[in-house]
């Protein structure tokens, strides 16, 4: 594994994280899906992106603005 995967599975961890911070009903399980089900997820496996290099906060803020209006600003 190289270190942008690395980074990328890093970030899924942590947006999975604050998902459960966020709705401490969801389990590990569901908040892995919905991160993974995501477009934000999406755009976070896109080189091009770059936001694996992006703090947590920042990418979350893009996954929560697809959750509350169900899509991608």
């Amino acid at each position: 594994m190289n270190e942008k995967e690395q980074m990328k599975l890093d970030m899924v961890k942590h947006l999975a994280l604050r998902l459960m911070d966020d709705d401490p009903q969801i389990t590990m399980e569901q908040a892995l899906a919905t991160v993974i089900n995501s477009e934000t997820y999406q755009r976070l496996q896109d080189d091009a992106t770059g936001l694996y290099y992006q703090s947590s906060g920042y990418v979350y803020s893009f996954l929560e603005n697809e959750l509350k209006t169900a899509k991608v600003s």
